[in-house]
This record gives C-alpha cells, sequence and structure tokens, in this order.
C-alpha cells in the first residue's frame, strides 16, 4: 500500500460521476479487468494506491456543482478492500456526498459494505443510495477459488437482504461467466432465484461470457493452469486470443435469464439498469435542499 496526492477525484459528465478513491485491489479474483495492461498500472495490482487527498477533491467538487447527482464508486477498484478497515476513506468520502445532498452508488463484492449501512441509509434517505453486489456463483467452493480474498456468494446475499430491509435498492452484476466453469444453468438458476428473494432491482449481465485483453488474460490463464489443469489449452483451441468469449451456451443462458427477471419484475437490460442507477428524481433532489 502506498499513499499519492491525485490531482481530481470525479471522472465522468452529464450527471454521471464516479470516483476510485483506491487503485489495485486484494480481492484476488482470477478475472479482473482491471489488470489489463490499457489501465497503465505502473505498480504491482496488490500494492494498492491509497489516494489520500479524495475526500478534500471531492468536497471541492461537489461544492462546485449546481445540480445534484449519483456519484458513484467501485467501477474499477473495489471501495470496500482491506484497507478500508482501517483508512476509512469510502466512509469519509460517503459523509461528504451526504453533507452535500448527493446520492450514492457503490459496487462492491465486500461485506464490509456493511460498517458503513447506517451512512447508506441516511444517503438513500436524503437523496437516493443504490448499491451494486456482484455474483458470480452460486457455489461457494468455486467462489473461493475464482474470487479468494473477499467474502462469498452466500454472505454477499445476506448483504443484498440487508439492503432490501433498509429500503436501499439493489442491483446485481451477475459477470463474467466464464466458458466452461460457471456456465451453467443451475448457477445462473440459483443466483437469480435468490435475486428475486432478496428483492434485487435488476441484474447487469452483457452476453453470459468473459473478455479477455493484455495483462488480464495472463494473470487468467496462469488461475486456470492452477485450478483447471487442461482449461487453459481449451480456451486457446476454442477462443485463439480473442477479446471476447462467449460461452457456448449463452444463447440458453440468456434465455433462462431473461425469463427468470421478467417474471420476478426485475430489470434485465444493461441500459435500464445503469438509467436506474444514474437517476436522481427532482423530488429528491428538492428534498435534500432543506
Amino acid at each position: 500500500m502506498h499513499f499519492v496526492d491525485a490531482k481530481g477525484i470525479l471522472t465522468g459528465s452529464g450527471g454521471r460521476y464516479g470516483m476510485n478513491i483506491y487503485r489495485g485491489c486484494t480481492h484476488g479474483c482470477i478475472y479482473c479487468d482491471s489488470r489489463s495492461t490499457c489501465y497503465h498500472f505502473d505498480h504491482a495490482f496488490e500494492d494498492i494506491e491509497v489516494k489520500q487527498n479524495a475526500p478534500e477533491l471531492l468536497e471541492k467538487a461537489l461544492s462546485s456543482k449546481r445540480k445534484r447527482c449519483m456519484i458513484g464508486t467501485g467501477s474499477m477498484s473495489d471501495p470496500y478492500m482491506h484497507c478500508e478497515e482501517k483508512l476509512r476513506l469510502t466512509r469519509r468520502c460517503l459523509e461528504i456526498i451526504l453533507e452535500n445532498g448527493f446520492g450514492a452508488t457503490v459496487q462492491t463484492k465486500s461485506d464490509r459494505i456493511l460498517q458503513d449501512i447506517d451512512l447508506l441509509d441516511e444517503i438513500n434517505r436524503s437523496a437516493k443510495c443504490v448499491v451494486q453486489m456482484t455474483l458470480t456463483t452460486y457455489d461457494d467452493a468455486l467462489c473461493s477459488i475464482l474470487e479468494p480474498n473477499v467474502c462469498n456468494t452466500k454472505r454477499r446475499i445476506e448483504v443484498l437482504e440487508k439492503m432490501q430491509k433498509r429500503g436501499i435498492p439493489t442491483v446485481v452484476w451477475m459477470t463474467p461467466i466464464l466458458p466452461f466453469i460457471n456456465d451453467t444453468e443451475e448457477n445462473i438458476t440459483s443466483i437469480l432465484n435468490e435475486c428475486a428473494r432478496v428483492g434485487v432491482k435488476g441484474v447487469i449481465d452483457f452476453g453470459m461470457g468473459l473478455t479477455l485483453r493484455e495483462g488480464d488474460r495472463e494473470y487468467y490463464y496462469a488461475a486456470l493452469d492452477k485450478h483447471f489443469p487442461g482449461m487453459k489449452e481449451r480456451y486457446i483451441e476454442r477462443y485463439g486470443n480473442a477479446y471476447d468469449l462467449p460461452s457456448p451456451n449463452a444463447k440458453e443462458l440468456t434465455s433462462v435469464f431473461r425469463k427468470i427477471c421478467k417474471d420476478n419484475g426485475m430489470l434485465y437490460r444493461p441500459d435500464d439498469c445503469f438509467d436506474f442507477i444514474a437517476e436522481l428524481p427532482d423530488k429528491y433532489q428538492q428534498m435534500s435542499l432543506f
């Protein structure tokens, strides 16, 4: 872990803004796209870069915005990694969002988000808060291989349920679906049935597959060699050096996905999910001023 003073914290435009308080990750997910060389990490991925002045930058950025909007975090690096336990920068940034009357959306795999559930509840009452959770496999033994240094799927579902009981809306990222590993109807159905049970608003899927590029591919293939002998060769034979690796079962799994979502009133088109996440209704903006 090392500390830097960042020049800025918010990225985006048109009312859709995000921030990454940390760079890198310690969750160890074998498929992590953020490892890709296109993101220009000049340090080891597990050597977390901490933007120690993130709260001050966020305070300045929000004070200059005339219109309230949703502020997101977690798209590149999980805001609830192990270092957040001590540093609490994510919490401080959420406090600033609350103090300035903005909404918040947080994307994570970690149950550490529960340490801030009271604060998330306050944001949701005064503006709007959406919690986004990634679920890739219902099998906890497999989860410990794919996502080794973070809580398992069952625990993440408990987090979603606790958010639902607070009235905090949730969206699930059911991605990536790894060819020949978790691309089964049983897995998809089990995850979606739990999403329906705990009242998830929407589920994001990008076509039942995986994307790989330089940096990410090498790490993923090394993990396949370690945990799934012979699987790398199967990938290379089928996909070569492709960026997009759709599951052979993609069509059937997508049909199951859409049916379960429709039957349970869950959003399932990515754009619909993103529109819901980004929307901060005027009534909330008006309430936040008082």
